[in-house]
């Protein structure tokens, strides 16, 4: 039987603030990145992640 353990790391107010505010830039790109982008290029895109990860789309 497997037996794991969880630890936790206390961060301080400043570094919380830093890591939301990575968080809300990084989400923020991807959403807007991906609504303004060519339909064509997020297609292919996918295409090709498809077949990265050895799934079949055609």
């Amino acid at each position: 039987m497997a037996t794991t353990t969880a630890s936790s790391i206390s961060l301080s107010l400043n570094d919380r603030i830093t890591a939301g505010i990575i968080a809300l830039l990084v989400g923020g790109f991807l959403v807007f990145g991906a609504g303004l982008a060519n339909s064509a290029v997020l297609h292919d895109t996918a295409h090709d992640v498809r077949h990265s990860y050895g799934f079949p789309c055609h």
